[in-house]
């Protein structure tokens, strides 16, 4: 499970940016909505909010739950993602992955590249390099859902399909499920988005002296 909960946190580094090549095919219906939803997201200065994520293996009854907090400045690319195994930060230059059971603290910078994967696109990250097409509407208890069902144009891709529900009122991301071509399949409910909230600017910045004891490995 380790493996797949690494890849978890890079999918997270992930729900809600990939710069990847655009000209995707889509319907009209779905990149109206989805146009709705990046706008919404884009007049936030900041973003906080909580998520739940479940691991799915396949074959496999049991499923692995965590929850999590982020927080973004996306203009900046600046992030912290806190779940109980890792914390990820960035300044918008530098990342630190913090991975608590290995004990273990690895820098990276962060790809500036077209195709790179990163948490500040984890809300827009369908703008470009995706085929998306709509769904029937669902529900969760009360909340009315519209669906948007993406495939990535990249068949290198790790995974085949994200399906993304949108809350019908606020346009704001409801969940997202990520299918893995493993069988795995990753799903994250975003939940209490707070906009727009002040956020300590230490908030991105890796200090050591809040993760004693642990190995630092610099890659860069």
């Amino acid at each position: 499970m380790n493996s797949a909960i690494y890849r978890a946190s890079l999918w997270l580094v992930f729900l809600v940016m990939i710069n990847a090549p655009s000209h995707a095919q889509t319907d009209a219906a779905a990149k109206t909505l989805l146009n709705k939803v990046s706008k919404t997201y884009e007049g936030y200065k900041s973003i906080q909010a909580y998520f739940t994520l479940t691991v799915q293996q396949p074959q496999q009854t049991d499923s692995y739950t965590e929850s999590g907090a982020i927080y973004m400045e996306g203009a900046a690319g600046k992030y912290h993602i806190m779940t109980s195994g890792q914390d990820i930060i960035s300044d918008g230059k530098t990342q630190w992955m913090v991975l608590k059971e290995e004990q273990e603290v690895q820098v990276t910078d962060v790809d500036q590249s077209g195709g790179s994967i990163s948490p500040i696109n984890i809300f827009s990250f369908y703008n470009s390099g995706y085929k998306y097409v709509s769904a029937p509407d669902e529900r969760s208890g009360n909340i009315p859902l519209q669906v948007v069902e993406l495939s990535p144009e990249d068949t290198s891709a790790p995974y085949f399909k994200i399906k993304l529900r949108i809350n019908k009122t606020t346009n704001l991301i409801h969940d997202a499920t990520i299918f893995d071509k493993s069988g795995i399949k990753y799903h994250y409910a975003i939940k209490n988005t707070k906009a727009n909230a002040p956020i300590p600017a230490n908030k991105f910045t890796f200090k050591q002296s809040d993760y004693p004891g642990m190995e630092i490995v610099d890659l860069r």
